[in-house]
């Protein structure tokens, strides 16, 4: 190898760059229209074009993708993760044209990426397992047949992919159809092919996970353990390593049944072996990621592997670098920068970033593919930034996150910051007894924790008080000297304006712009299809549409009762932040 494609763009681009770079290969950039000027692919050695703003056009374009390589001369593409990182016919097409795939082989992918095919080979591996289904269910009878005999609740889950996406959890009969209908959906929607099937979903679990590597010459190491239990909508937020509070038997059978899934597998490269922890010590296989994970800086800080780096000597045929298992040093916690609104839902927030000022100082590390003045664009992934922060313990690790988040400035659109500032302060998050020690049994955070324990808390939150005070009105932001330092004071604009100050016209945003009785979309999006009938008598809180964004869905309920007239507006048509969707009358 001595050039790489890097088939995808913002900050794993930009790390894949770099690990790639100081190996001493050239790397090429590729990018859609509107991530022209992004940092991608001004640190890349050259850059080509992928015409088109959507991901259809661009990222997921195997034709593009391709030609973009014989157009550069590559000779090796790296995917990251998320869009084609775990296609296999994508992979296939990179060892067809003669380069090197960065990654497991097409047939791995395809077994592994299978969640049926999957759970066989965890069977034979010997892996724990929770009672699911033999291979896709057809129908949501199937679904209730696998009810009446293992119970509620249940996961109906998209065979191919994952990211929490085709995913539904089932919790009473009367969800049955809707919940699977949604998965199949979902799944088509994401992967191009809608097969699901069931498992018995563990209450409020803990996810927990093993960095593996594995080379050509047959030798798997086990790199160490995350968790990643803290998540909203099946994505993760938090992530942090090694695992705490596991025993040590739950930590050696993590270590033991990771390597034996990948080496029944017969896999190379990096990987990630996932499982369910329940609260009473019940530890499940839940399924293989074939590339490298979002959360992966937290195990490189914690062992001193440069995961990405391993991926390249794997690729070129070298044994991997380490002689066994690492024992982790530290502890590392992760913090995913999404631009989405955590005081109105977690809604995406594309727009520009007029602003980006990350921490740092000691065990402060940020991966990120924006600076200031950059677009987070509505077309891709909400995250544009990680903050990773690292110190000898995960109570220092704590200390040092606050004053990190602190410390980070975001503006120009609403971010998870406030979030994260929250849930540093949440005694189930913290795990701390009355001593102040940090203690197994005070460790409260689960997969579902965010949307059920956590939700109350979110609702009395002083940060997301404060952040959506700021976005009540516009507000003008004005510098000024005191004490000799310059301070950045946002007053809003009708203040201003009285004041005499050069203001923007406030502009009124949501349901209360609007005149009493419409319904309007929350933010930027596309309309993925109507709930509601033109004229349907609605209730107040029914679905009536919705929306779509950064590879999100949210539903657009009923504020009142009433008949509910659409707008002329068509499925898969784009709106935008506070465009009338429909009436109330």
């Amino acid at each position: 190898m001595k050039k790489i494609l890097i088939a995808n763009r913002g900050e794993i681009a930009v790390r894949i760059i770099r690990s790639a770079r100081t190996a001493g290969y050239s790397t090429v950039a590729v990018y859609a229209d509107q991530d022209l000027n992004s940092l991608h692919v001004q640190l890349a050695d050259e850059a080509t074009p992928l015409p088109g703003a959507t991901a259809g056009e661009t990222y997921l374009n195997r034709q593009a993708l391709m030609e973009a390589a014989q157009r550069t001369g590559a000779d090796a593409v790296h995917p990251g993760y998320g869009f084609l990182s775990e296609h296999a016919g994508f992979a296939q097409d990179v060892i067809d044209a003669g380069l090197t795939w960065i990654g497991p082989t097409p047939e791995t992918i395809r077994k592994l990426g299978n969640k049926v095919t999957a759970r066989e080979i965890a069977v034979a591996a010997g892996a724990p397992l929770v009672p699911g289904t033999d291979g896709p269910v057809d129908s949501a009878d199937e679904v209730r047949a696998f009810v009446e005999e293992h119970g509620l609740p249940v996961a109906v889950k998209a065979a191919h992919g994952g990211g929490g996406r085709g995913m539904r959890v089932i919790r009473t009969l009367q969800e049955v159809d809707a919940g699977y209908e949604a998965a199949v959906r979902e799944a088509e929607a994401a992967f191009g092919a809608g097969e699901c099937y069931v498992e018995r979903f563990l209450d409020k679990p803990r996810h927990i996970e093993a960095q593996v590597l594995a080379d050509t010459q047959g030798r798997v190491v086990v790199v160490g353990t995350r968790d990643c239990s803290l998540q909203r909508r099946n994505q993760k937020l938090v992530e942090e390593a090694p695992a705490p509070f596991l025993t040590a038997e739950q930590r050696r059978e993590v270590h033991e049944s990771a390597r034996a899934i990948a080496t029944q597998a017969g896999y190379t490269g990096a990987g990630t072996v996932e499982y369910l922890l329940s609260p009473d010590g019940l530890l499940t296989f839940l399924e293989v990621n074939t590339r490298l994970q979002v959360e992966h800086p937290v195990t490189e800080e914690t062992t001193g592997v440069d995961l990405v780096a391993e991926q390249l000597r794997i690729a070129e045929g070298q044994p991997v670098s380490l002689t066994g298992d690492p024992d982790p040093t530290g502890h590392s916690i992760e913090f995913r920068i999404n631009a989405e609104d955590p005081a109105l839902g977690f809604l995406p927030t594309p727009g520009p970033v007029e602003i980006f000022s990350p921490p740092t100082g000691p065990g402060v590390r940020v991966d990120t593919g924006i600076r200031s003045g950059d677009d987070v664009p509505d077309a891709f992934d909400s995250m544009f930034a990680k903050v990773i922060v690292t110190a000898p313990d995960r109570s220092a690790a704590l200390a040092r996150a606050e004053l990190a988040l602190a410390e980070m400035r975001v503006a120009g659109l609403p971010t998870v910051l406030p979030f994260h500032q929250e849930v540093l302060q949440a005694p189930d998050f913290r795990a701390e007894n009355s001593s102040g020690a940090q203690d197994a049994d005070h460790f409260g955070v689960h997969t579902r924790w965010i949307e059920t324990d956590f939700a109350p808390v979110l609702e009395e939150s002083a940060y997301l008080a404060s952040a959506l005070r700021h976005q009540e009105t516009s507000m003008q932001r004005i510098t000024m000297e005191v004490d000799g330092r310059p301070v950045e004071l946002g007053l809003p604009a009708a203040l201003t304006t009285l004041l005499g100050a050069s203001a923007p016209v406030p502009q009124e945003t949501g349901a209360a712009a609007e005149a009493e009785g419409s319904v309007t979309a929350g933010f930027a999006g596309t309309l993925a299809r109507w709930e509601a009938e033109d004229g349907q008598e609605v209730s107040a809180g029914d679905a009536l549409a919705v929306l779509e964004a950064m590879k999100m869905e949210s539903t657009v309920t009923a504020p009142a009762a009433g008949v509910f007239s659409r707008a002329g507006i068509e499925p898969g048509e784009q709106v935008t932040a506070g465009q009338q969707l429909g009436s109330i009358g």
